[in-house]
């Protein structure tokens, strides 16, 4: 069963990491949400969300993808946690998935991991400074390799079910769309 780590921080944008956890645990993909700190993390709206564990706990544990969800402050704390730069690195090194939506590319930039890629972001997100190197798309979602990343609460749908096929495959993502029940493209 994959497994990826969600980590949580205080301003975290509650509707990509609720879509996030519900997406994936939808497809039965193992998820594991750990908190910054102990206890409760309330994000940007103010609802309360509390953590599976800490991210002290996981830190040597094996994970498939590592998703990082968005929202200020919450990608802010996230950039500033010299931990979650570990675990990204790690994660990269071992060729597994890192990704990131809406302020949180941001994090993944400063790890150095856009570099030479793809990438989006919500937009401002990424300073001048950070966008060197990275070939910015405004769609939706954009995936490179081993990064995904996507621009916001709007797109969190999408975003999950790259996601899932990333790491499941194109059928398992049918299988949870289809029971969405999303309206097909005109």
């Amino acid at each position: 069963m994959a497994k990826v780590l969600i980590p949580l921080a205080e301003g975290f944008e509650e509707l990509e990491a609720v879509t996030i956890i519900d997406i994936l645990r939808r497809a039965e993909i193992e998820v594991v949400i750990a908190g910054l700190q102990e206890g409760p993390v309330r994000g940007s709206r103010r609802t309360v969300i509390l953590p599976d564990t800490t991210l002290d706990r996981v830190m040597n544990a094996t994970f498939d993808m590592i998703a990082l969800p968005g929202g200020q402050p919450g990608s802010n704390h996230l950039n500033a946690d010299h931990r979650i730069h570990q675990l990204l690195s790690r994660l990269a090194n071992e060729g597994k998935i890192t990704a990131a939506i809406c302020a949180a590319p941001l994090v993944l930039a400063s790890a150095g991991l856009l570099k030479g890629k793809k990438g989006t972001s919500f937009p401002g997100a990424l300073s001048p400074k950070l966008l060197e190197g990275i070939d910015y798309q405004e769609t939706a979602v954009v995936k490179d390799g081993t990064v995904i990343t996507s621009r916001g609460p709007g797109t969190a749908l999408d975003f999950a079910l790259t996601l899932v096929e990333t790491l499941m495959g194109k059928e398992t993502r049918k299988k949870v769309e289809d029971l969405l029940q999303r309206p097909k493209p005109l």
